[in-house]
């Protein structure tokens, strides 16, 4: 839910500030100049086409897929996505698959306990192994990973940018820095490229070599 609503008007003053902190830093800078690309694209595709679209996205994963609400259960039940979801929610799904480390892939809602559309609350929370920073950490790697999977498939992903409030902070420095981090964890990870450019790829290390040894000696 984005906590602060952002008019047309404001829109382009906002990408034109955050883009320059970035000072031509690549890949970021590239990467943020694709996602605010992507401004008016709602009007190009349908919400059909955009759908079919993250749903083949779901098959270039492997990853089943049973044609139910996520309230029925759950968005990811440990063995398949729902996919009666909004396009963007879905793409964000298949972020988590490849964000989760190996041995949550296999728990509803990766064990990070229960996402805003599964109905089952209680059951994913009992099954949550991350939280606190550690859980921001990999909620935020997990929206930036969609937002950059959107923008892949000619879909409007400022508009998740926008909703993920990574607009939230502006162009202050902090807020730069968190981007930064974001995308070189991403790239520490394999799960872009040099050009920062999704792939394919899945978190291959467990949460504790990946936040006690990768997440520390992450600079920017």
């Amino acid at each position: 839910m984005i906590l602060t609503p952002i008019s047309t008007n404001e829109l382009p003053l906002l990408i034109a500030r955050f883009q320059a902190t970035l000072g031509g830093i690549e890949p970021a800078a590239s990467i943020f100049a694709r996602i605010a690309g992507t401004v008016g694209l709602e009007q190009e595709s349908s919400e059909a086409q955009r759908h079919a679209e993250a749903v083949e996205l779901c098959r270039r994963f492997g990853l089943p897929m049973v044609d139910e609400e996520p309230a029925q259960a759950y968005s990811w039940d440990g063995k398949a996505v729902r996919i009666r979801t909004e396009p963007s929610v879905l793409i964000h799904e298949v972020a988590h698959y490849q964000l989760a480390a190996p041995g949550r892939r296999s728990l509803p809602d990766f064990g990070l306990g229960a996402g805003p559309e599964s109905g089952l609350i209680e059951e994913a929370n009992a099954c949550q192994r991350l939280d606190g920073v550690e859980r921001d950490i990999e909620e935020a790697l997990s929206s930036l990973l969609g937002i950059l999977w959107e923008a892949e498939l000619g879909h409007p992903a400022i508009l998740a940018y926008m909703e993920q409030n990574w607009f939230e902070g502006g162009d202050r420095p902090e807020n730069r820095t968190h981007f930064l981090r974001m995308v070189a964890l991403l790239q520490a990870l394999g799960l872009i490229d040099e050009d920062g450019r999704p792939l394919t790829a899945l978190r291959d290390i467990d949460d504790h070599d990946f936040f006690n040894n990768i997440v520390p000696n992450t600079r920017v």
